[in-house]
């Protein structure tokens, strides 16, 4: 695993290993919930089909389970689900200068073996990753009971070839 410390966006960022050591998880579309499925421009929408193409199968030992409504830009693995949503908008806290400063702890920035993360901490206490310097935003959200450094390190890492097989870095829309 190749956990890197760098720059987001131009801000500083704080170890990663820190954070995925409290990472617990975030809601998924299990329970009968649909999922909503974000709604990209033509080009991003472009990017997120290549990306569902080559998503693994298997994602730190679960099995794909794509949410319903079945689409091009989410995809699923396990039961509860980690949820994988391409085409999102900007997360308001890539932006946050409190994240900037090392000041804000629901948020950090991050790399996971080659691809930037901003990770944010959720209100009930569950984690989203939100791929960052790329030319579409990937949203990763890790089901409640999921937590601790080999899952949420294990997720990243097993996601890190497909993201960058198929989104290509740069920027994304500011939507």
């Amino acid at each position: 695993m190749n956990f890197s410390r760098h720059r987001l966006l131009g801000l500083p960022v704080a170890p990663v290993a820190a954070l995925l050591l409290a990472a617990t998880g975030c809601s998924s579309a299990d329970g009968g919930t649909a999922l909503a499925v974000p709604s990209p421009d033509a080009k991003t929408a472009k990017v997120c089909r290549a990306l569902h193409r080559v998503l693994p199968e298997k994602l730190d030992g679960h099995r794909r389970n794509d949410p319903g409504p079945r689409s091009a830009y989410t995809a699923g693995w396990g039961s509860p689900a980690i949820i994988l949503r391409c085409g999102v908008v900007r997360p308001p806290k890539m932006i946050d200068p409190r994240v900037a400063e090392g000041g804000d702890a629901d948020a950090l920035a991050g790399g996971v073996n080659g691809v930037d993360w901003l990770m944010e901490k959720q209100d009930d206490g569950t984690w989203r990753f939100t791929t960052a310097n790329r030319v579409a935003y990937v949203q990763v959200s890790l089901p409640k009971g999921m937590s601790g450094q080999d899952e949420g390190a294990g997720v990243l890492t097993g996601l890190a070839s497909a993201v960058k097989k198929a989104v290509p870095g740069g920027t994304a829309s500011m939507t």
